[in-house]
Formats: C-alpha cells, sequence, structure tokens
C-alpha cells in the first residue's frame, strides 16, 4: 500500500506502524478537506493492510488540532454555496472519518497536546486509545461559535461519559485538562509532557505486537455490540471466536501457554 503526503498531512509507514501527522502548525492543526480526504484514505488502506497493525495519529506543534478548518473549507469559491451545502458535504467528509475510525479493525492511537477541539476532540474519542498531556486542553467550541456539533460529537460523549457530563461540555463549553478527561473517562490516560512520548510507545509497541487478528474481532464487537440485542451480539461473538481460532496467532498462543513462554504474536 501506498500512504503519500498531502498539504497538511505526513504519512510514515514503518514496519507494524502508520504514523498520520498533523502538519499545519501555524492553523493548530486545524483540518481542511484535503487532509479528511488523505486520512479517509490512508485509513480505508490500512485496515486491509496486511502489514499495518497499528495506525498513530499524532500533531505537530503545541496542539493536537483546532478542529476543522471552517475559513479554509468556505473559502473555495467566491460564489455563495447553495442551500444544504453542509448537509450534502459532510456525509462526504468528517460524517464519513469518524465511523471508519471507529470500525476499522486496525487499532488507532491518538497522542495529543495543547490544544485539541472539536472535531479534534473528536478524532481523539474515535481512537481506541488517546493518550495525552496532562495539560492539554479539550473543548467543544460549539456554542461559543453559536452553532451545533458536528462529526459524532452527541453520539460519542453520552456513550464515554453520560448525559450530564455531555451537557457541561457541548451545551456550556466547559474545557477538560488532559488530567479530567481521563478521570472521565473519555481519553485511556494522562502524563507528564516530558513522559507522553515514551507511554504512547510503550503503548504502541505493545498493541503491535498483540494478536491482531483477535484484537481486530473484539474492536468490532465492542463497537457493533451498540446497536445489538444479545442473541445477535452472541452470534457475532460466536463468529468472531471462529475466525480468531482458526489464526495462526492463536496456535502461537496456545504453544506459549504450554511451554510457559511469553507468545510471539506475528498478526496473521
Amino acid at each position: 500500500m501506498s500512504y503519500p503526503d498531502v498539504d497538511g498531512l505526513r504519512a510514515e509507514h514503518h514496519g507494524a506502524v502508520l504514523e498520520l501527522t498533523l502538519d499545519r502548525a501555524e492553523r493548530r492543526n486545524a483540518v481542511n478537506d484535503v487532509i479528511l480526504d488523505a486520512m479517509i484514505g490512508h485509513l480505508a488502506a490500512a485496515g486491509i493492510d496486511e502489514s499495518v497493525r497499528v495506525i498513530v495519529l499524532r500533531a505537530c506543534g503545541p496542539d493536537f488540532c483546532a478542529g476543522s478548518d471552517l475559513v479554509s473549507n468556505n473559502a473555495r469559491s467566491d460564489r455563495k454555496p447553495r442551500v444544504g451545502s453542509t448537509q450534502r458535504r459532510l456525509p462526504n467528509k468528517a460524517n464519513r472519518l469518524i465511523p471508519l475510525m471507529l470500525e476499522t479493525q486496525v487499532p488507532i492511537v491518538s497522542v495529543v497536546r495543547g490544544w485539541t477541539a472539536g472535531l479534534g476532540f473528536h478524532l481523539a474519542m474515535a481512537s481506541d486509545f488517546c493518550v495525552a498531556s496532562e495539560d492539554a486542553r479539550f473543548w467543544e467550541p460549539f456554542m461559543a461559535r453559536g452553532f451545533t456539533p458536528d462529526s459524532g460529537a452527541a453520539w460519542l460523549l453520552p456513550r464515554l461519559i453520560g448525559m450530564v457530563r455531555t451537557r457541561r461540555l457541548l451545551l456550556l463549553g466547559q474545557e477538560l485538562s488532559g488530567s479530567t478527561a481521563a478521570d472521565w473517562g473519555i481519553i485511556h490516560s494522562a502524563h507528564p509532557a516530558a513522559d507522553l512520548d515514551s507511554e504512547a510507545e510503550r503503548l504502541i509497541g505493545g498493541l503491535a505486537a498483540a494478536p491482531t487478528v483477535a484484537l481486530g474481532l473484539t474492536k468490532w464487537l465492542l463497537h457493533s455490540g451498540n446497536g445489538l440485542d444479545l442473541d445477535r451480539h452472541l452470534q457475532n461473538e460466536a463468529m468472531a471466536l471462529e475466525l480468531s481460532s482458526r489464526s495462526d496467532d492463536f496456535k502461537e498462543g496456545l504453544a506459549a501457554f504450554r511451554d510457559k513462554r511469553d507468545a510471539q504474536f506475528q498478526g496473521r
């Protein structure tokens, strides 16, 4: 698979890891349509790339992501857009990216420093793991700007933290530090800024060495189970168990248990 860079997004595939780095520090890494299209393409490709076992989202500069670049996205033409342009556009942009992050069976890790707002916040939430500096700032800016949430905010947040805290973020615009976001269960963990990279690498390395088939199917079960009754979910569990038990990693896991050693999973 090929993962080309685009203006504002760098892609690097090394070993089992695909790293996507937002690279618009002068715009606080606000995401425009070019970046969205590239992220969607890279995630879709990584989902079927046998060599990719972890996807990592990072950012250059002091901030992770200031959200959607509304100025850039609305400056594509001198003509006023037709009524309904936002409703037509979103399904092919941010509203396509967030479900793709949730549904791909490759685990995704976000590494967050500084400000992450709006879409940036949702990228962190849609990741399987988000590790942040303790002084990172998470913010939903919608009420302060006079419009409504997008890119899954009102779907993701209640499932993570309940309705009462969601109202504090979406209706009152409360800002959260990385430490509070971790305490609330929005992100995986928060660390002193000096330790963030090493903690992230430890997590990424563990996922890259995990039984990839079983991990991906478990991610699928967790996501799909939200909308299913128990009988249908148990059918999916049975299918996932059938598939994972046919993997080479399952055989290695059994052999390691028998030999009383650590398993050496190859992601197959």
